[in-house]
């Protein structure tokens, strides 16, 4: 039996919003902004980031990533390729991803993997319920230095 219309908006509407999550997860870091990066969490959810850090809880991926933006204050993130499987109010999924840092001690850096999620509907609301990302590879960029363009390598505190 197909499924109503009703269930496969919200499919559709899932979907989208889950979308917006992975996105808005990369403008955050890469603009840094505090505000959007909150929006995107339950209360008790985690990211693990290997050594870039594990947080439980919004308070602890907050603080983690004030650390990181400290350490790393150029980032672009590049994500891609997600595939997301939904059922009802949760759903898991993966996304590929390539960044590029400038990190304040080692210089500018390339790093790719792989992203797997949780996410979790409460409310009306989805957001990351889990976040952990597997490094591929990370790679100093030797004498890599941009020569054109908006941002420098370093951002005003």
């Amino acid at each position: 039996m197909s499924k109503s219309i009703e269930a496969r908006l919200d499919a559709i509407e899932s979907r989208f919003a889950i979308d917006a999550l992975i996105a808005n997860y990369a403008e955050a870091f890469d603009t840094m902004n505090m505000e959007l990066l909150a929006s995107l969490w339950h209360p008790d959810s985690r990211l693990l980031l290997g050594a870039n850090g594990n947080s439980d809880g919004l308070d602890a991926i907050l603080a983690q990533a004030r650390v990181n933006m400290k350490r790393m204050p150029h980032m672009h993130h590049w994500m891609a390729n997600a595939i997301i499987a939904i059922d009802g109010d949760t759903a898991t999924g993966s996304v590929a991803a390539d960044c590029l840092f400038y990190h304040v001690e080692q210089g500018p850096l390339q790093a790719s993997g792989q992203y797997r999620d949780v996410f979790e509907r409460r409310d009306g609301r989805w957001a990351f319920l889990q976040r952990t990302f597997e490094m591929h590879f990370s790679t100093p960029l030797k004498d890599w230095v941009p020569t054109v363009g908006t941002e420098g390598w370093g951002r005003a505190d």
